[in-house]
């Protein structure tokens, strides 16, 4: 019973990949997943990634977000961070480590040398089918990633990071105006209508 559940649910989120039309467009233009569609949203808004933007992609297998950045950064450099495997990008230095690791953050520093100017992550937990609990999860990985910036990042640059409107959805925002001079919420077109997930949008840093 259980595994025809399961079936049924996996035939219905296949039925649903195939409807979605940044799914389809995505493979039309040969992005690694749809998620780079809100990369470029996002940056089509904010306007944050330049042809020599030293830049961190935190979470980023499959690639999606790598390879929009790829396109733009020419004179910069990208690294990429993930748990899981991801197949090579051209100009894209990757590595398969736990970015919530102590050594993987020092090695990440020691790879770039100095300050980054744009800190991206679509990072997300496991989903466990609890909502709240999956938006706790969440957004702690988003306070990790703020709190790393801030010792990371350039005094103007800008930290992008996935967040899920829920209980703790404050928290999270008064940790990124507490640090940050400017601090918005956008919720790509290209996410789907059901999802609560959105973005922050942090830039300037404050004088610690």
């Amino acid at each position: 019973m259980k595994k025809s559940k399961r079936a049924k649910k996996s035939r219905t989120w296949v039925i649903k990949q195939h409807r979605d039309q940044f799914f389809k467009k995505a493979k039309v233009l040969g992005y690694r997943s749809r998620a780079a569609f809100k990369l470029l949203e996002l940056n089509k808004k904010f306007n944050f990634i330049k042809k020599n933007s030293n830049l961190l992609d935190i979470g980023s297998s499959p690639g999606g977000w790598s390879q929009v950045a790829s396109k733009i950064i020419i004179n910069g450099k990208i690294l990429a961070v993930d748990i899981s495997v991801m197949e090579k990008i051209e100009n894209v230095i990757f590595f398969k480590k736990n970015f919530l690791d102590k050594e993987t953050q020092i090695k990440i520093l020691d790879n770039f040398g100095k300050k980054i100017d744009v800190i991206i992550s679509d990072m997300a937990e496991n989903t466990t089918g609890n909502k709240n609990v999956d938006s706790i999860r969440t957004n702690n990985l988003c306070s990790t990633v703020i709190n790393f910036s801030l010792n990371t990042l350039n005094k103007n640059g800008t930290l992008i990071c996935k967040l899920f409107m829920g209980e703790d959805f404050l928290e999270v925002k008064s940790l990124a105006k507490k640090n940050f001079k400017k601090v918005d919420f956008y919720k790509p077109e290209s996410s789907r209508s059901e999802s609560k997930e959105t973005y922050i949008i942090c830039s300037i840093l404050k004088t610690l």
